[in-house]
């Protein structure tokens, strides 16, 4: 498996950074105080965690607004921010009805966001969380202040050492050190401070009785971050919430034993996985995308049809990833390929072309089975009929993928306009004569390469 991250911009300016992972019903993971998409899955603990949540679902991750990869100068770190993020995301993938599964500082931004949108959550899991920011730091007076102090004083070393004994007390030596690297470039120094600030004003008490979604609670006993009593709380508040104990005073939920919380996750979300239900397929202005492998029957024949099966499935997983990341709609499989629609051509040229890197990427880590695709857009409006679409404007991309060479992208000269100024480079191939068309079709390169 490999994350794939792309960027969204919320309604008040601020760049967040979000990755997705997997296939099928989504999951979004709301991180804790510090996040970083990168680092996170260079560390073996955190990205074996990712990958099991993953293996049947769509994993969706994202660094909050002054974290990781998202902005860093920001000045709003209020829930209000924090719950528009996370909408920006969910809006931006389209993902419908999705389980959430928070953190820390991610359980109060989760559940507000299922009070406000309890139509687009299914399953609420929140992992060693709090509901009253200012009780939280009421149990030890004065420490919220010191470490802040501590933060601003020596972020280089002993304010992130200082965090990380909190929330994974007793880790060895070398853990220590990449944890302290971690946290320090996981968010500037007055970032740090902000958004710890911030994490002890969240107060979402009141909100708990009105949680409506199906709700996990998991909470170590021995909890370093927020008190074990406030998890017990949140799920006693939350109608008919399930509340499950884990042993341990590990915070980080994918240091010490994280089986129990896989399986604990996994057990709840089996019964509330719900189908994708089939993009609607609309008429009016789109751009049709049509994908074909080369030389899929001399594959089979080369390497047999238990190997090619699998070489097909791994082409429909990294294409139907692109879609969703996209807010492409899967029309039908043709076989040898897929044929797919998109409202607007710039996210259908994003798409063929984080698909055509997707696929090298695959094919230098498996040179004996590559895949190589050819790809045409089109642009037009065809006519829906039966979940599918038909006309010229869906002949005409299935033509120009005909024509386009293994690796290629071609588009007509209609996607190129619709597409100009958005940041593509293209390369005009001239006026092509089209099998079935009278009139031959300007046809452009789209450059994906570098």
């Amino acid at each position: 498996m490999e994350q794939q991250i792309r960027f969204c911009t919320t309604s008040d300016g601020v760049c967040i950074a979000y990755a997705t992972l997997g296939s099928g019903p989504p999951l979004v993971y709301i991180p804790g105080w510090l996040s970083h998409l990168e680092l996170d899955w260079r560390d073996p603990s955190a990205r074996a965690l990712f990958e099991q949540l993953a293996m049947e679902r769509q994993l969706v991750r994202y660094d909050k607004r002054g974290t990781g990869l998202s902005d860093r100068n920001v000045g709003d770190y209020s829930l209000d921010a924090q719950v528009r993020d996370l909408e920006t995301i969910v809006e931006q993938l389209q993902l419908g009805r999705t389980a959430l599964l928070a953190c820390c500082q991610g359980g109060p931004i989760a559940i507000r966001y299922a009070v406000l949108h309890p139509e687009n959550v299914c399953a609420l899991i929140l992992y060693g969380t709090y509901h009253s920011g200012k009780r939280w730091r009421g149990d030890e007076p004065g420490v919220a202040a010191a470490i802040a102090s501590l933060i601003r004083a020596d972020w280089g070393r002993y304010g992130s050492s200082a965090l990380f004994d909190i929330v994974v007390p007793g880790a060895p030596p070398e853990v220590r050190e990449l944890a302290v690297a971690y946290q320090r470039q996981s968010a500037s120094a007055e970032g740090a401070v902000s958004i710890l600030g911030a994490m002890f004003e969240y107060e979402v008490t009141p909100l708990l009785a009105q949680v409506t979604t199906p709700t996990l609670v998991l909470h170590r006993r021995k909890d370093r971050g927020p008190p074990f009593q406030q998890g017990r709380e949140i799920a006693s508040r939350i109608p008919a919430a399930r509340f499950v104990p884990l042993e341990g005073n590990i915070h980080v939920m994918w240091f010490g034993d994280t089986q129990p919380i896989v399986t604990a996750i996994n057990g709840f979300l089996s019964g509330f996985d719900e189908p994708q239900p089939r993009s609607l397929v609309h008429e009016g202005l789109q751009s049709v995308l049509f994908t074909d492998i080369e030389g899929s029957t001399t594959l089979t024949q080369r390497v047999g049809d238990a190997k090619a099966q699998e070489v097909l499935r791994t082409h429909n997983t990294i294409i139907r990833d692109a879609l969703k990341t996209h807010g492409g709609s899967e029309i039908k499989h043709t076989g040898d390929g897929i044929m797919a629609s998109f409202p607007f051509a710039s996210r259908a040229l994003e798409c063929a072309v984080g698909i055509q890197r997707t696929f090298a990427a695959h094919n230098q880590e498996n040179p004996d089975t590559p895949i190589r695709v050819r790809m045409g857009l089109n642009a037009g409006e065809p006519v829906a009929e039966d979940e599918d679409l038909f006309g010229t404007a869906v002949q005409v991309a299935a033509r120009i993928c005909a024509q386009a060479q293994p690796g290629q992208i071609l588009v007509s000269n209609v996607v190129q306009e619709l597409a100009a100024g958005k940041g593509f480079v293209f390369g005009d191939e001239g006026d092509v004569a089209l099998k079935g068309f009278e009139k031959p079709v300007r046809l452009y390169e789209v450059s994906w390469q570098g």
